[in-house]
């Protein structure tokens, strides 16, 4: 059985480590590697052992489209560029192939999340552990072709590793194939990642949007994704919008009743996060601030989104020619 391994990449580090990992497996079974560089300017360019492909730079959902679109061979193995999979990973992903029936469209790997020993992990930590359960997750995911064909691939306006793999999965098992989990196995770490990243990645909510639009008010059950903290966030910030305008009109009693209400819903959101984590004088105050600025962020980048993707239309199934090469 003949494969293609596509990684999207934006050059981080841990693509060496990667693709040394990968490199006995696919000299030893003759898998074909596509690495996609999607940086938005490709210097020097990456000198790997495989097919680099320019990237369009507009995230890890048209990136992928450009390796599995490219690719020679019916099954495509994507691997994101931060994971490390074993020495088997290759001999265990050929076996997963081989006990796929034939209406099976794509079998997942197994995710193994390090935490550190000797203390409870942080809000990021904890987030990135959450991939080890996620549905369909491409961090290792292997399609056949024929189910991205049909489907139309990745929904390249969900710029972000964000939901792009639920939407994928939906729209393919919707066309009739099946997706199993298999037994191969990747590790991902956490990476470093600023204070600051549980607010920026609220930016996800805009394509939360997107896929209400497209997929309809079912889309998280549909999509299989885990209900969020949406309406309670969109509460928090209502109650401070009203605070500070209450305020502005001079009216003390209903500003300070709203006030209160704000107050409340950051202090339970802050505490939600603080308890699990390791409470330490840094964790405790990063979680303080974030929490008193993400209702507002997530709820903002919802409307952003919820704007931006008013006459949002489903991704067309007509398949797109392909490069057999």
């Amino acid at each position: 059985m003949s494969v293609t391994v596509v990684v999207p990449t934006l050059g981080r580090p841990s693509l060496r480590t990667l693709l040394g990992a990968l490199a006995p497996g696919i000299a030893r079974h003759g898998f074909e590697l596509i690495v996609v560089d999607d940086r938005p300017a490709a210097v020097p360019p990456l000198e790997v052992d495989g097919t680099v492909l320019p990237g369009p730079a507009r995230g890890p959902a048209a990136a992928r489209n450009v390796g599995w679109r490219a690719a020679k061979h019916d099954w495509v193995a994507f691997l994101d560029d931060d994971v490390l999979p074993g020495p088997d990973w290759a001999d265990r992903l050929l076996d997963d192939l081989a006990e796929a029936g034939e209406r099976v469209g794509g079998v997942q790997g197994r995710l193994r999340v390090p935490l550190p020993g000797g203390r409870r992990p942080t809000d990021w930590e904890r987030v990135t552990a959450g991939l080890a359960d996620g549905a369909w997750i491409t961090a290792d995911m292997a399609y056949r072709r024929d189910a991205l064909a049909g489907c139309g691939g990745f929904d390249e306006r969900l710029p972000r590793a964000f939901r792009e793999d639920a939407d994928l999965a939906f729209r393919v098992r919707r066309d009739g194939w099946r997706l199993v989990r298999g037994r191969r196995q990747v590790t991902h770490p956490v990476r470093p990642e600023s204070p600051w990243v549980s607010v920026r990645t609220q930016r996800g909510n805009a394509d939360d949007a997107l896929l209400r639009r497209v997929h309809g008010p079912r889309w998280r059950e549909l999509l299989e994704v885990p209900p969020g903290r949406r309406p309670r966030h969109v509460t928090i910030t209502a109650a401070g919008v009203a605070a500070l305008a209450l305020a502005a009109t001079r009216r003390p009693g209903w500003a300070t009743a709203a006030g209160l209400i704000w107050a409340a819903g950051t202090a339970e959101f802050a505490a939600a996060r603080i308890a699990p984590g390791p409470r330490d004088p840094r964790e405790v105050g990063t979680m303080l601030v974030t929490s008193a600025i993400i209702p507002a962020a997530a709820t903002l980048h919802w409307l952003r989104g919820w704007w931006r993707w008013r006459a949002a239309q489903p991704v067309r199934t007509v398949p797109a020619e392909v490069d057999r090469r």
